[in-house]
This record gives structure tokens, C-alpha cells and sequence, in this order.
């Protein structure tokens, strides 16, 4: 089990604090981040996120903002906050990258931390990062000690990445395109005359679809195959040009109903939705009912505001026109929204890279190690909702799918979870991972807590490895346990059988003795 997880497409970034890690982390990522969501502060604190580096795909972590959990079990806490970093990010790594300050020398804790990576057995490359000088250069053979191959680079200025990377990507196993036997879908929905096909032709350069003024002119479903990027990592996708969404209660024929029920199929089927919108009507009824039915379906989601150039002729603002959207959905305030133009091409490209990120979203897998922080983090910023003098505990979680993300927390009684305190998990994640357009499931099962975890102080700090370890296991144990159940109550039935016939046996010899 551990050799497929270390065969996963994920480069882990490590190192002592203040050697510039987030640095490097976002001159490999910035470029998606700054798709992603232009929100300041939106990426401050992430953990992971989905790179494209010269047409290669894979996962980016950084340790940067990991917290430990069971520091008071170590007598130096310095030492203990580097081995966890360390631990976590080299869970699921196929090649690591560990960052060093050129400017302060060689200094124990990154001997510390490679010494962490070297016992691990996983690929290592050091980048001695704030080579910001040429004569900085030159200091950098002293790194050479560490025992892995190690490349001058200037983070803040973009130098030497390009010879990092090239030297990280053949570390990556072979990527497997589930797109080419199965593209992803992407509906294209909205409100009738919203520009739904006209967005469609603008993407594709070429009128695929009727575009008119008169609203219906799309009737039924048509699906355009599309490609994102180049090579054998390309990205491919159907995109559904749905008919508009009327209100039920408007439709006053079979074509208009039959279209409806059509494009309702398609939301349930796509892997994204792309919600169209009319800024000068702004997000209407309807558009709500639209919007709640891609959440109920729990689809990945990008809200566009189309028509943007003649909305601007009329004097509207960006920052209203959103907050305006904001206000009047706050359900879809995890989706990114983009205004664009349709009959000027104004963010059509942007556009493009957007969907594709929410796509990577929706597909994204969370290392255990990284989740379990997180949300063993996040229960301690807020007191667990109680019934009848009952806390709830959170002992640890596992991914059991994508497309929705799904998380299963194994607590003490899933009974004492409420709304708020999922929704309040939810955002910990959204705020850690990303996650920006894709919907987030969370579900409780009932576990006893571990003997391990309950001696001492472990009621209230947890045993992070154990919990890990519990947390990967969970799956291939399962077979185990219901053989043991199965057998348990075998044992208990025959007993109960051979108790019942034994009182059986004894029951006249009783009764003679009473006669």
C-alpha cells in the first residue's frame, strides 16, 4: 500500500522556517494561483495545490503551514515542529524538493531534515534558494554535504528554476489520463438568452451552435469535444450546450418542457457546470434555482458574468456587480466567478484556464497526513457542539472519493454533529486545499476511541501517527473486522444454543426434586 502511494504525482517542498519555501512554492504555482482566484489572500494558507509545469501535471505540497499536534511528546519542540512537517509532506511524495538559505549556511536543522528525507528513501533535490548575486553561487557547494544534488535558484527572482524543475519532473511516475476514455463534461447552463452558445462559438472560434436574439434557440443538449493543452497530459472535455433553463411554471409546451428536462440531465451528468449569467439582470430567481440544483447535484461550479461590455457602457463596477452576486447567493460563495465577453473575446481565454482548474479541483486527493492536520487543527479554534453533556471528538478522517470530494470522520457519536460544525470543517479545508469550485461532502461514523489516545493528556492532544496509521489502514482492515464480527456472533449463538439445551436437559430433574 505504501509503494502506490509513494507513486503518486506529488512533489513535497520541506525545510527549516524561513529559508523561503512559500517562495518557491509559488513561483512553481503562481501561475495557477493567480488563475484560480485573484481574492487577496486566498492562497496565504494553502497546502496543495495542482501545477502545470511545461505541459506536466501534478501536485504541489508545502509544509510551510503545517502545525503540529503532538509536540508535548517531545523534549525539543523545534525538533518536533520539523518532523512533522517533514513526516507529512513525505507521505505521499514521489520526489521532494528541499529548500536551504544560501545566505545563512549549512545549519543543523536542514541536516536534520535531510537526514528525515534520506531515511524515508524518496528523491530528494535541494534548492538553495536566495542565490539573489552571482557571488552567492559560489557558497552554494557547501550544501553539497547533504548528500542529494542541489541547484543555486533565486525564488524572488525566478532564477535557476527552469534547471530545478527539469530536474524534478523525470522523478514523477507516468501520468494516467483518465480524459482520454472518458472526457469530462462541462454543461454550460443559464437563464434563456444569457449567451450560452455564443460563449460556446467564442471558445471555439466557429459557429458550432445557433446563435440568435430570440430566446430558445437552443433546444436540446449539444455536446462539442474540446482539448485543453498538448501532449499526452492534454486535458479532454465535452462541452454541453444546454437549452435555457425556464421557470417551470412558464413553460406552456412539450419542446420548451422536454428541453428543460434535457438540460436538468445534463447537470446531473457534467463534472463541471458553468453558470451563465446577465449582469444588467442580475442573478434572478431562476438563476437561483439553477445555482441550487447544481449544488444539490453536488457539481463542481464557475459562475460567469457574460455580456460584461455592455454592462460597462451602462457604468457598472466589477466590485458591485459581485458583491450584488455574493449577497443575493451566499450558497455559492465557494464558486469563482469571471466576468467576461462573449461578442469581444474579453476573458475568454482566462475563462478556459478556469474551468480546467476547478476540473483539477473537483479530482483533487488530499494526502491522509495533510488532512488529518488540518482538521485536527481546525477542532481546536472552535468548541465541538455537546448534547446532554456530550461532546463530540473528532478522532481522525480519510478521502473515500472525488467528484464530490468526500471525507468520512470517524467521531464518538455522529449524532452530536451539526450543520455549523460541518460547514465550519468544510471552510478549514477550503482554507487549507483550495478547493475553489468544488463541492465538499462530509459525513460522521461511529468509532471507539483508541486505548493509545486516551492515557494522559492524549484525551485532549491526539496522537497524530497513530491517527494517521488508524486513518490509512481503515480501508484494507474492514475485511478483517467483519470476519471477526461474523465469528463473534457465531460464537455467541453457539453458546446460546448449547446454554439452551443444557437448561432443557436440567428442567425435569428440577421439578422432581421440588415434588
Amino acid at each position: 500500500m505504501n509503494q502506490k502511494k509513494e507513486k503518486a504525482r506529488v512533489v513535497a517542498i520541506v525545510g527549516r522556517p524561513n529559508v523561503g519555501k512559500s517562495a518557491v512554492f509559488n513561483r512553481i504555482a503562481g501561475k495557477r494561483i493567480a488563475i484560480v482566484h485573484d481574492e487577496s489572500g486566498v492562497t496565504r494558507d494553502r497546502l496543495m495545490r495542482e501545477v502545470d509545469w511545461e505541459e506536466q501535471r501534478f501536485s504541489l505540497v508545502d509544509t510551510g503551514g503545517i502545525m503540529i499536534l503532538d509536540a508535548s511528546k517531545e523534549s525539543n519542540p523545534i525538533e518536533a515542529g520539523v518532523r512533522a512537517q517533514v513526516d507529512s509532506a513525505l507521505d505521499d511524495a514521489a520526489v521532494v524538493i528541499l529548500v536551504v538559505d544560501v545566505q545563512a549556511g549549512v545549519h543543523p536543522m536542514d541536516e536534520q531534515v535531510a537526514a528525515i528525507v534520506r531515511k524515508a528513501n524518496v528523491p530528494c533535490l535541494v534548492a538553495v534558494n536566495k542565490c539573489d548575486l552571482p557571488e552567492h553561487e559560489a557558497h552554494a557547494n557547501e550544501f553539497a554535504r547533504l548528500g542529494f544534488t542541489y541547484f543555486p535558484v533565486a525564488a524572488q527572482h525566478n532564477r535557476g528554476m527552469g534547471a530545478l524543475m527539469e530536474a524534478v519532473l523525470p522523478h514523477l511516475p507516468e501520468a494516467v489520463n483518465a480524459t482520454i476514455e472518458r472526457p469530462l463534461r462541462v454543461a454550460i447552463v443559464g437563464r434563456p438568452n444569457a449567451g450560452k452558445s455564443s460563449y460556446i462559438n467564442r471558445l471555439l472560434n466557429e459557429e458550432r451552435v445557433i446563435v440568435s436574439d430570440v430566446a430558445g434557440t437552443t433546444r436540446d443538449s449539444i455536446d462539442i469535444p474540446f482539448t485543453i493543452g498538448q501532449g499526452e497530459q492534454a486535458r479532454h472535455y465535452t462541452l454541453v450546450d444546454t437549452a435555457g433553463m425556464r421557470h417551470k411554471h412558464r413553460i406552456d409546451n412539450a419542446v420548451e418542457r422536454f428541453s428543460l428536462f434535457r438540460a436538468e440531465e445534463s447537470v446531473r451528468e457534467a463534472d463541471v457546470v458553468v453558470l451563465v449569467l446577465d449582469p444588467e439582470l442580475g442573478p434572478t430567481v431562476q438563476d437561483k434555482h439553477i445555482a441550487a440544483l447544481i449544488q444539490e447535484e453536488k457539481k463542481g461550479c464557475v459562475i460567469l458574468m457574460n455580456k460584461w461590455d455592455l454592462a460597462t457602457e451602462k457604468g457598472m463596477k466589477v466590485d458591485a456587480a459581485e458583491e450584488q452576486m455574493r449577497y443575493a447567493m451566499p450558497f455559492m460563495s465557494y464558486c469563482p466567478l469571471l466576468f467576461i465577453s462573449a461578442k469581444t473575446g474579453f476573458n475568454i481565454r482566462k475563462s478556459i484556464e478556469l474551468i480546467d482548474a476547478v476540473a483539477a479541483q473537483v479530482q483533487l486527493k488530499m494526502p491522509t497526513g495533510l488532512l488529518n492536520r488540518t482538521l485536527m487543527d481546525a477542532t481546536r479554534r472552535v468548541v465541538a457542539p455537546a448534547k446532554a453533556g456530550k461532546r463530540l471528538r473528532v478522532y481522525y478522517a480519510v478521502q473515500v472519493c472525488t467528484a464530490p470530494v468526500t471525507v468520512r470522520m470517524f467521531v464518538n457519536d455522529p449524532k452530536l454533529a451539526t450543520k455549523q460544525y460541518t460547514d465550519f470543517m468544510i471552510r478549514s479545508l477550503r482554507q487549507r486545499f483550495g478547493l475553489e469550485g468544488a463541492p465538499v461532502v462530509i459525513f460522521y461514523r461511529a468509532r471507539s476511541r483508541p486505548e493509545e489516545g486516551a492515557r494522559g493528556k492524549g484525551e485532549e492532544e491526539p496522537n497524530t501517527n497513530l491517527l494517521v496509521k488508524m486513518a490509512r489502514q481503515e480501508e484494507d482492515d474492514k475485511a478483517f473486522v467483519e470476519e471477526k464480527k461474523h465469528l463473534s456472533l457465531s460464537r455467541a449463538l453457539l453458546k446460546r444454543t448449547t446454554s439452551s439445551k443444557k437448561s432443557e436437559g436440567r428442567r425435569p430433574r428440577a421439578k422432581k426434586n421440588r415434588g
